[in-house]
């Protein structure tokens, strides 16, 4: 599993503007995105004790966390995600699902993933019997993606964060998201072994500090 380097800063809306003409010189857009952003759903998981909420309030070193998404409203295409985090570095493990076995896990109909040939849906369907973990909240929000070659990096600024509450009917797209609080401008920057000077001075802002930010954790502001 290889680990990435990841900062995010809490931005504001000047700050969007000059980050949008800044990466736009020398960052390319993400290839799967439409006019430069796209609009991602998640649905995230949890245990009965709020375990992944509470280990990432709590600042616990080692966490993991899992979900299904899709972008742009396209349910053509879901991926389930594993995302793990130590000693402040990130990986993500992912493989793609079908609407209908998506709809089956919404549904805890899953005695099909003990046999599947994915082995994320295999630990995933372990973790939903051992650990009780099940599908909590959707999670919606704006994301303007960018990518640089040279050591991977990928900058993305995300806004427009909103929360299904506990609603897990996420590939219906009637479904009612709120606005999850006073959510603000999320800058990320991940990156392999280095982050180039130019990415560093682009993503450069004065007074914004690194800091730990959850959407999932922000979406449950309601309970």
């Amino acid at each position: 599993m290889k680990y990435r380097h990841e900062w995010k800063h809490e931005i504001n809306y000047a700050d969007l503007l000059s980050l949008r003409m800044r990466l736009n010189a020398i960052m390319m857009p993400d290839s799967h995105s439409i006019n430069n952003k796209y609009e991602i759903r998640s649905l995230y998981f949890d245990t009965p004790t709020d375990t992944a909420l509470r280990e990432k309030i709590d600042g616990v070193n080692l966490r993991e966390k899992y979900r299904i998404r899709f972008y742009n409203g396209d349910t053509s295409f879901i991926s389930l995600e594993k995302k793990s985090k130590i000693n402040g570095l990130s990986s993500k493990i992912s493989c793609t699902l079908s609407r209908e076995e998506a709809q089956a896990i919404v549904d805890r109909d899953i005695e099909w993933m003990l046999n599947s040939d994915r082995p994320l849906c295999r630990e995933l369907y372990y973790k939903m019997n051992t650990r009780l973990l099940a599908p909590k909240t959707i999670v919606d929000y704006t994301r303007e993606p960018y990518t640089y070659p040279a050591g991977n990096v990928r900058v993305t600024i995300d806004y427009n964060i909103r929360t299904g509450d506990f609603r897990t009917d996420f590939l219906n797209m009637d479904t009612l998201t709120l606005p999850a609080g006073d959510s603000p401008y999320i800058l990320e920057v991940k990156w392999d072994e280095y982050l180039p000077d130019i990415i560093k001075e682009a993503v450069s802002l004065p007074g914004r500090q690194s800091f730990s930010f959850s959407k999932y954790a922000q979406c449950r502001i309601y309970g």
